[in-house]
């Protein structure tokens, strides 16, 4: 029922600016899930359990960092039918993001660019609001990043923050230090500092892990805009330092395939089908170099079965949705776990 309705509901958000249909749609979902309609109107679906790093995932279909920032729609977007939910990027304080507007649509390529800048209401509430979760029994990935008054030298300080806070409610953690909306933040992707952020995560991870008993994997994610050296030094990088996993891509700054429409020139990272073959391609250069022992969960976007079955061919052992969500509704979810 809910797939059948989503056409009209999105015809009447697209009406909206589109941070305010975001915040709408969100504060909707969560009403539905309180009252049960939520539950009443989504389509079941058979399991398709996938296992990586240790962690079992009821199906290969995830929700990326970025729709969920305050991590307080985890139960609603789980009855949708996400085998996982990343909810963040969450910084170690709280922080407001860039001025509005920073999200803009479009459609006729069904894209949107954001410059969102990391908004968030901080580790501490961000962890409390996904523990209140009650009814999502899938992966609960929390993403972290950087304050944005924080210098680059002194970022490892911020990712260590927020990986040693979210460690206990987390099934597992990524580090994000590839969004283009935070100044400088992509720096980190060169090798050197890469492998100092991945060293810093890993010892706390063993501490924790020792501690706990309980080891927590985590993932770096990165960006489309990587050359082909960038990714071949990268891969040495995550083989040496022991990544768990790896989540590409991110947001890409190009803009060669909308060029002239009229948002084409607004500053921040552009989603959606533009980028679809593009990370395709970098998902695959990246599993090339890392083989089976780092797996990939892969993003960009995805608008079909086809495209999100291209990924996996590529090297993604999981996917995850954003735009393509947007623009598709749950009926997307659904078509690619049946398709997987």
């Amino acid at each position: 029922m809910l797939n059948a309705l989503y056409p009209a509901a999105r015809a009447i958000l697209f009406k909206m600016d589109a941070e305010k249909a975001h915040h709408f749609s969100m504060s909707g979902l969560r009403t539905l899930e309180k009252t049960g309609l939520l539950k009443m109107l989504s389509a079941s679906l058979e399991p398709k359990p996938v296992e990586l790093c240790g962690l079992k995932f009821p199906n290969p279909v995830g929700l990326a960092a970025g729709l969920d920032k305050e991590a307080n729609t985890i139960d609603a977007l789980g009855t949708l039918g996400f085998g996982h939910i990343e909810v963040g990027t969450l910084t170690p304080k709280p922080q407001d993001g860039n001025e509005s507007p920073r999200l803009f649509r479009l459609k006729e390529h069904q894209a949107l660019i954001n410059r969102m800048g990391f908004n968030n209401p901080g580790i501490d509430e961000g962890l409390a609001n996904a523990r209140s979760s009650e009814s999502f029994k899938g992966i609960i990935g929390i993403n972290i990043g950087k304050n944005k008054v924080t210098p680059n030298e002194k970022a490892n300080d911020d990712y260590a923050i927020a990986f040693e806070k979210a460690y206990a409610d987390a099934d597992y953690i990524t580090a994000n230090f590839s969004s283009p909306n935070t100044p400088g933040l992509r720096e980190l992707q060169a090798a050197g500092a890469a492998g100092e952020l991945l060293g810093t995560l890993k010892k706390i991870q063993e501490r924790k892990h020792k501690e706990t008993g309980r080891y927590v994997p985590f993932a770096l994610k990165v960006a489309p805009d990587l050359d082909e050296k960038q990714i071949t030094e990268l891969c040495k990088v995550f083989r040496d330092g022991g990544l768990d996993f790896l989540i590409a891509t991110n947001t890409t700054l190009a803009r060669d395939a909308v060029k002239g429409h009229p948002n084409a020139d607004e500053a921040g990272g552009l989603s959606g089908a533009p980028l679809t073959k593009h990370s395709t391609e970098v998902i695959g250069q990246f599993h090339q170099g890392l083989g089976k022992d780092i797996p990939i969960i892969g993003a960009g976007g995805i608008f079909s079965a086809e495209d999100a079955l291209a990924k996996r061919d590529a090297g993604a052992s999981l996917v995850q949705l954003y735009t393509g969500f947007v623009y598709r509704g749950p009926a997307l979810i659904h078509e690619i776990i049946k398709a997987w």
